[in-house]
């Protein structure tokens, strides 16, 4: 008889030691701290930038957009489906998006430098790097995407020297609620 519920596919070894033990956080402090580094840095630039977050907010962004928009009319670097998107949402919402890619930018550099929440600040410096690719900017993103892809997926030990140490045990996994409870009992 096949009991289809008693399935086990074990893991092998170079992921469970890359994803699942501690002993391999120090490779991931390494990488988040790189790449923390450099998002902390380009978003304190933003930041600190007029053209991002003073008064002329919005003004980098704009710049960036129609540059953005200029290479999807001469070639493929851009898809019409993501130049649409620019040119009818970011564009007339310049200031916000601004506002939004700065401090994105700042709080996914601190998140990863102190480890903490480390697998959702590199998901989303993922999803920035992403964007800056669909619009046409290669410079570092692949690799700052390769390297968050593998932060996310080891979320686990990439924040185990950082604050995710106590973080997550006391917060728990939305699949595993009775850990966490069981880890607030005093």
């Amino acid at each position: 008889m096949f009991d289809k519920q008693n399935i086990v596919i074990s893991e092998n070894p170079v992921s469970k030691f890359l994803f699942s033990n501690t002993r391999s956080a120090v490779i991931w402090l390494i990488i988040r701290l790189y790449v923390g580094y450099t998002w902390l840095t380009a978003g304190w630039g933003k930041v600190t930038s007029d053209a991002w977050t003073g008064e002329n907010a919005g003004a980098a962004i704009q710049g960036f957009v129609k540059g953005a928009l200029a290479k999807s009319q001469e070639g493929a670097d851009v898809t019409g489906w993501y130049a649409n998107f620019l040119e009818s949402m970011v564009l007339p919402n310049a200031k916000a998006f601004s506002f939004m890619v700065a401090y994105g930018e700042l709080l996914v550099g601190l998140g990863l430098i102190v480890g903490l929440l480390t697998g959702i600040a590199a998901f989303f410096g993922a999803l920035m790097n992403v964007s800056f690719l669909f619009a046409g900017t290669l410079s570092i993103n692949p690799l700052l995407f390769i390297l968050a892809t593998w932060l996310v997926l080891a979320w686990k030990v990439a924040g185990w020297y950082g604050l995710d140490r106590w973080a997550l045990p006391l917060l728990g996994t939305p699949w595993n609620r009775s850990n966490r409870e069981s880890s607030l009992k005093f």
